[in-house]
């Protein structure tokens, strides 16, 4: 064929210059006509051009379906776990492959030739014992030849066409037809592979350069790990990029960014380090891959947020000897799965978002020693010079008192004095917070304080539950508002554990629209009429003297959900 689809008047290229199996193979099918000879070479050399995979492996299994003159045609690729990773097919139109549902996975006749890679000819498709039958809306489908594709001594994938035109059974002509073609899509496939993975390997070390630029350059962490999630997600083709990070106090993870496929399903959130797919990866130390992410038994914790999504990978952060975060990429139902044998570049990769991490915690460790012996100064010169004037000052107008008559004027030098005293405590009062340490006063955040009350209540109730915080909690939110969330939280969970009888919760802090938001809910057995509603009257006083509401459901799939919020005025 010419590069436009149109044929060519004599063979595309020169058959001496194959492989010499391939040429047997040529030589067998040229003993047949002149023209099946003709067609064959023109395939060969057709997938042979391609150097994009999906190219490849498209153009393999139409020219397969026109070489044996069959109506369906079908490339299954052979994944890790020895079931279907991938499946194309040809004369299935769009609509109707929809209507099919899922593609298949390698069960029945197609998993036959998985389990034995060797070439399989039916008459009837439905008598061979390992048939297990069609979903409905499969078009009917009676011959049957089947061939395996071998890159080296590895069983590729296989190609399965059913369906001869004309209602004959495929012959040995077709049979050998089809190996041939399988044998040069081994080669080309291989060349195609061969073509990616040189492709990725650039890309990776683009990727590492531009997180090497972005560090030495003393960009942001924040920019540095967004930029690593998202080079990750476009070099391994994923839906879905997320960065947690473990909490303080080591029992849980919080998804510190996240992009892409339902990103604020996952931003945010707070996950407990046992019974998550994140933690799981924690845990090992070394990448995890998952299937099927949304049936994986590891997951026990958190909201469900894994609809749509299928396949997924999270690499652990690793410097020296300490893991710093994890990185989790995921794709969307029906597309490749991932492979262990793609883990290495991106585990080196993840490697630089834990080098970003370490030297922002060095690079905010020698600005916190600078602000801190800056601090330290400013309070001695204020305590040596400052103070020391201030007090003399206040001695010397004391003394004088007792030379001043006028009673007027006597008070006013009093005054004077108690005015010195005044601001001498303030400055004392001052050099006591320059010199109080600045993570102790980071502690009281309203973050942290959530954070306390959370796992102080994940020992009454049995179980921690999820956590999503969103805006900017630590900064918008004035005093008043700050406690009463605090007070109304630790009810809230309070409750859930002495009468919800639940084995799952989720606490979500919101600031938007000049409003903080806190929902607790629960899968428990919800609010009995005849329960007492004193603490919920309480939550709600809260919610009235600060100009807010609260209100209590239940929701879709049973519980208790409590929606406390109130307005951000700030003093």
């Amino acid at each position: 064929m010419t590069e436009d689809g149109g044929r060519a008047d004599s063979a595309p290229s020169d058959p001496d210059a194959l492989p010499p199996e391939l040429r047997e193979r040529l030589a067998a099918v040229e003993r047949g006509t002149r023209e099946s000879m003709r067609n064959l070479l023109e395939a060969v050399f057709s997938v042979s051009r391609g150097l994009e995979l999906p190219q490849v492996l498209r153009h393999i299994v139409e020219a397969a379906a026109v070489l044996v003159d069959a109506e369906y045609g079908a490339l299954g690729v052979v994944g890790e776990d020895t079931k279907l990773a991938r499946f194309l097919t040809t004369g299935v139109s769009q609509e109707r492959a929809t209507s099919i549902g899922r593609l298949p996975s390698g069960q029945g006749i197609l998993g036959e030739l998985i389990r034995h890679p060797q070439s399989l000819r039916l008459s009837e498709l439905s008598e061979q014992p390992a048939s297990c039958g069609f979903p409905p809306d499969h078009p009917p489908m009676h011959s049957f030849l089947g061939v395996p594709i071998r890159v080296g001594e590895e069983v590729y994938g296989n190609l399965y066409l059913t369906e001869k035109r004309g209602g004959a059974d495929f012959d040995d002509k077709d049979e050998t037809v089809l190996l041939t073609l399988a044998m040069a899509a081994g080669t080309a496939i291989e060349n195609a592979r061969l073509y990616e993975m040189s492709r990725d390997r650039q890309r990776w070390l683009k990727a590492n350069a531009e997180i090497i630029s972005g560090l030495l350059s003393g960009s942001g962490e924040d920019e540095v790990l967004s930029l690593v999630v998202d080079r990750a997600r476009s070099i391994l083709s994923a839906d879905l990029g997320a960065l947690a990070l473990p909490a303080e106090s080591g029992a849980s993870l919080r998804v510190a960014l996240a992009s892409g496929v339902d990103a604020e399903l996952h931003n945010g959130l707070v996950l407990p380090r046992e019974g998550s797919f994140v933690g799981a990866a924690l845990q090992a130390g070394e990448p995890i891959i998952s299937v099927d992410v949304a049936q994986d038994p590891r997951i026990t914790a958190g909201p469900p947020r894994w609809k749509g999504l299928e396949s997924a990978i999270a690499v652990p952060l690793i410097t020296g000897d300490s893991v710093r975060g994890v990185l989790l990429l995921a794709r969307s139902r029906g597309r490749e799965p991932f492979a262990h044998s793609g883990t290495g570049p991106l585990l080196a990769f993840a490697g630089q978002a834990a080098l970003a991490m370490e030297l922002a915690e060095r690079r905010r460790a020698a600005e916190q020693l600078a602000l801190l012996e800056d601090r330290d100064r400013i309070a001695r010169d204020l305590h040596d010079l400052a103070i020391q004037r201030l007090f003399a000052t206040g001695m010397t107008l004391q003394s004088a008192v007792r030379f001043v008559d006028h009673p007027e004027a006597r008070e006013r030098l009093l005054r004077a004095v108690d005015d010195l005293d005044e601001t001498i405590r303030i400055i004392r009062s001052t050099i006591f917070g320059l010199r109080t340490p600045v993570t102790e006063r980071a502690r009281q955040g309203l973050r942290a304080r959530i954070m306390t009350v959370v796992e102080q209540a994940a020992r009454a109730m049995g179980f921690t539950p999820a956590v999503r915080m969103e805006g900017l909690i630590d900064t918008d939110v004035p005093a008043a508002p700050c406690d009463q969330a605090v007070a109304v939280l630790s009810e809230a969970l309070s409750n859930v554990a002495r009468h919800a009888h639940a084995d799952a919760a989720e606490v979500s802090l919101v600031v938007r629209g000049g409003r903080l938001t806190l929902t607790v809910s629960d899968n428990g057995t919800g609010i009995a009429p005849e329960s007492p509603r004193s603490g919920l009257d309480n939550l709600a006083r809260r919610a009235a003297n600060l100009g807010g509401e609260l209100t209590v459901g239940t929701p879709e799939h049973g519980g208790t959900r409590l929606v406390w919020t109130v307005p951000l005025v700030h003093g």
